[in-house]
């Protein structure tokens, strides 16, 4: 069984027992989280998809990890001009791991 599910702006297809990298979301390690934007849903045989979303479908996980990724380099750079500029992020995310889907 499959789904796919938006959250953070970004859509993803989860597995139940995946671990998943998404947007920061608030909440603490162990934390339930709840998706409700489930844009498809398949258990093998059937395919359900969402007129935007799936009613009555929802998928259950918790939080196992909050941190940052690792750093990205960001450089500008104009040829024969003297402009550089060096500039470096690293982005929040939330890693959960999938329990249930249901529909």
């Amino acid at each position: 069984m499959y789904a796919i599910v938006n959250t953070g702006g970004k859509q993803y297809k989860i597995h139940e027992g995946d671990i998943l990298r998404i947007e920061r979301i608030s909440g603490d390690v162990g934390a339930a989280v709840d998706f409700n934007q489930v844009l498809m849903v398949s258990d093998g045989e059937n395919l359900v998809i969402g007129k935007p979303i799936v009613e009555n479908a929802g998928v259950k996980a918790h939080i196992v990890d909050q941190g940052k990724a690792k750093k990205i380099l960001v450089f500008k750079y104009k040829r024969r001009k003297g402009y550089r500029k060096k500039q470096g992020h690293r982005q929040l995310y939330t890693a959960v791991k999938i329990d249930k889907i249901s529909m």
